[in-house]
C-alpha cells in the first residue's frame, strides 16, 4: 500500500506527465525519405505518406513486396528496391522507417540511422524513434497532425475521424479568403495581426 507522501508523489508525477514533442510539418518533395520492410506494415506507412503527401519521394526496401505496395508505387515518386537491408541505402536519406519483422534488422537500421544523424522511426517501437507518425485531417490547405505521444494510435485513429467530421469541408475556402484578405490590410506586422485576429475572432467564440 502507498501511504500519503508516496501517493502525492505519484499523483504529480501523473500531473506533470505531457506530450514534449515538436510538432512539425515537413516538405517531403524536398527530402528522401526510406522505408525498410515490405510487409503490410510498411505498405501502411507507404499508404498514409502518400495520402498526405503525394509529392513525396520514396524509395522502400526489402527482399519481397506485396501487390497493394507495388501498385501504389505506381502513383507517386516510389522506388521498390529488391533487396535485404545495407547501410549503403541510408546515404542522402534524411528520414527512415524499419517495419520489418525481424527486430535485429530494425535495431541495426536504427543504430545505422543514430551513427549518420538520420532520423529514425521503428514502426511499433517508441523507444527505437526520432519521430512518430500520427494521424493526420487535410482539408485542401488545412492539416490537422494528432499525437498521443506514441501512446495509443487507435486513439490518434478516432481523433482523426472526429475532426475529419468536425472540419467543415469549406474551410479551404475560408483559409483561400483571408488569404487575399491579408494582402489588402495596411500597416506593418503588428498592425495587420490585430486586423485579422479581431476580425477572425467569431470563428472561435462559444455559443450560448
Amino acid at each position: 500500500m502507498l501511504d500519503e507522501a508516496d501517493k502525492i508523489k505519484t499523483s504529480s508525477l501523473v500531473e506533470k506527465e505531457r506530450n514534449n514533442l515538436y510538432p512539425i510539418f515537413l516538405k517531403t518533395k524536398s527530402l528522401n525519405v526510406l522505408i525498410v520492410g515490405g510487409g503490410h506494415v510498411a505498405e501502411e506507412k507507404l499508404t498514409f505518406l502518400l495520402k498526405s503527401s503525394p509529392d513525396a519521394h520514396v524509395t522502400v526496401v526489402s527482399p519481397m513486396f506485396r501487390e497493394g505496395t507495388i501498385k501504389l508505387a505506381k502513383t507517386g515518386c516510389v522506388t521498390l528496391v529488391e533487396d535485404s537491408y545495407k547501410k549503403k541505402y541510408i546515404i542522402g536519406k534524411h528520414m527512415v522507417v524499419a517495419t520489418t519483422d525481424i527486430p535485429e534488422v530494425n535495431v541495426e537500421v536504427w543504430k545505422d540511422c543514430r551513427a549518420e544523424s538520420k532520423l529514425v522511426n521503428v514502426a511499433d517501437n517508441p523507444p527505437y524513434c526520432d519521430f512518430y507518425m500520427g494521424g493526420i485531417v487535410t482539408k485542401g490547405n488545412v492539416k490537422v497532425a494528432i499525437s498521443t505521444n506514441g501512446k495509443s494510435p487507435t486513439t490518434a485513429k478516432r481523433l482523426r475521424q472526429f475532426f475529419e467530421d468536425v472540419i467543415p469541408e469549406n474551410v479551404d475556402d475560408l483559409v483561400k479568403n483571408l488569404n487575399e484578405f491579408r494582402k489588402t490590410i495596411k500597416g506593418d506586422f503588428e498592425q495587420k495581426v490585430e486586423t485579422l485576429n479581431e476580425f477572425t475572432k467569431g470563428l472561435i467564440e462559444k455559443k450560448e
